[in-house]
């Protein structure tokens, strides 16, 4: 058997072992896929799935390093091969664990999002799983890369000599981390005590948006008029702002309307009693009719309306104030606001025309 060039014999062993090793991960994980069903461990398949491409990035360099001693090559470049192949295997051990614990995150998101929980469970273990999901993720990467670079000696004796005073580090790295540590503590914050949570209706600065991404610096809220509002995590805790389902998505809310003191307030009540049952919008709880005060042209009365939430609620209104505008104008339109005035010149031509029409 003729024997072959060295860098060809080099080649085909640093590329042979890793074919081999990577076909024998994928004998592996086709087994796994049989075993883990989703049905019967959606956690460790979620798991086994977010790891399949990082862990052949792993078991490339594995069996790499393992044959590369007898690759044939020089020691220097041998050692300075297997210098960059142990930095490598360091960054993609990393990426491994990041990604196995992302994967157990997103399958308790999905269980959370699939489950029957009612809608308040549900939007928060929702908001806590999201944030520390990011979180985590921050933190493998943040670990992954400082492991890496203590591992280079020149980045370590460079990092050393620069930062050799005491103190100069810690006061430089914290000025310089302090918006991303905010950021990181402020996250963790909301997602311990939530005082706002993925999917929760809220005003803020006068706007009123659904909450609909919490990441580990900003909060994106869609306003009703399908705007994004991007707002920094500091500012749900230092400023106030409205959140209409911070314990339940059930709202009461009230339509006010000016009448005449002429209107009938029976008949009011019944009239929104039968607009009322035949709205879907309205959940049974609450319906009432209330004056809530007297001015000197009119009085004013609230209706007020409960609904399952926010949305809802917004478009109950609108047609509850609809429909009885309708049905004022209709059997009672006297009962309207209005603006009088009577004088005595007036008061004369309406008796002349009243007498005119009787003589006629």
């Amino acid at each position: 058997m003729p024997h072959l060039p060295p860098w060809l014999t080099t080649a085909l062993i640093l590329l042979a072992a890793p074919m081999l090793a990577v076909a024998a991960l994928l004998v592996v994980q086709a087994l796994l896929d049989r075993v883990l069903r989703a049905e019967f461990a959606p956690v460790l398949r979620r798991v086994a799935l977010g790891a399949r491409t990082p862990l052949r990035a792993v078991v490339v360099l594995l069996a790499i390093l393992a044959v590369l001693p007898e690759s044939g090559l020089t020691n220097p470049a041998s050692g300075a091969l297997s210098r960059l192949l142990g930095l490598a295997l360091a960054g993609a051990l990393g990426w491994t664990i990041t990604r196995m614990l992302a994967a157990v995150f997103d399958a308790y998101l999905d269980r959370a999002r699939a489950t029957g929980e009612d809608e308040f469970h549900a939007r928060r273990r929702t908001t806590q799983l999201t944030v520390f999901r990011r979180v985590t993720i921050a933190a493998g990467i943040a670990l992954t890369a400082g492991f890496v670079l203590t591992a280079i000696p020149a980045v370590r004796t460079v990092g050393l000599s620069l930062f050799a005073s005491a103190g100069v580090a810690g006061i430089v790295a914290g000025l310089a981390a302090r918006p991303a540590v905010s950021s990181l503590l402020a996250g963790l914050q909301i997602a311990v005590t939530q005082p706002v949570r993925i999917g929760d209706a809220v005003v803020v600065e006068g706007v009123f948006g659904h909450v609909e991404e919490i990441t580990s610096t900003y909060v994106t809220i869609a306003t009703w008029d399908q705007r994004s509002l991007i707002l920094p995590l500091s500012y749900l805790l230092e400023r106030p702002f409205v959140n209409w389902s911070r314990h339940s998505p059930q709202l009461l809310d009230s339509v006010m309307l000016y009448l005449d003191y002429s209107v009938p307030l029976a008949d009011l009540r019944a009239e929104l009693n039968r607009i009322l049952a035949s709205m879907p919008l309205w959940d049974h709880r609450v319906g009432k009719v209330q004056v809530t005060d007297m001015k000197e042209n009119c009085m004013e009365v609230r209706v007020l309306l409960s609904a399952a939430n926010a949305p809802g609620m917004f478009d109950l209104r609108c047609q509850v104030r609809e429909r009885l505008i309708d049905w004022l104008a209709d059997h009672h339109p006297d009962s309207l606001p209005r603006v009088r005035t009577d004088t005595p010149l007036k008061a004369a031509a309406v008796a002349a025309n009243d007498q005119r029409g009787a003589a006629a």
